[in-house]
């Protein structure tokens, strides 16, 4: 079952977004799960991952301070919350998760838009 991710859309700079992913396929070993992007013309970016079984996160220096991954396992939804954002922040955003916070799998997921414009 592929991820579903979803939340994205237009804001404007220094506006905030929630962004929310729901993965029941996620393999059970891989005990992190992650958040990367894909800008236009780029490669995909690690942006955030946490630890499945507690509440320990990992973020690029690119958006610590102004993104906040959480999770709710009960829910198998992963979240993250987005301010301050920036027009460097335009991308696809997908979710996956790895055996370790910096190792994560190919998203399968179709992502979600955001694009950060005035």
């Amino acid at each position: 079952v592929q991820p579903v991710e979803s939340g994205g859309g237009l804001v404007q700079p220094g506006g905030s977004l929630r962004l929310s992913c729901t993965h029941s396929g996620f393999a059970n070993s891989n005990a992190y799960m992650t958040w990367v992007r894909r800008a236009p013309g780029k490669g995909l970016q690690w942006l955030s991952s946490i630890y499945r079984g507690g509440g320990t996160v990992w973020y690029a220096d690119s958006v610590r301070g102004r993104f906040t991954i959480s999770r709710n396992n009960a829910k198998n939804t992963l979240y993250l919350q987005m301010n301050n954002l920036k027009p460097e922040d335009t991308a696809v955003y997908y979710c996956t998760s790895g055996p370790d916070w910096n190792t994560y799998d190919d998203p399968r997921g179709q992502g979600t838009q955001v694009t950060v414009s005035s």
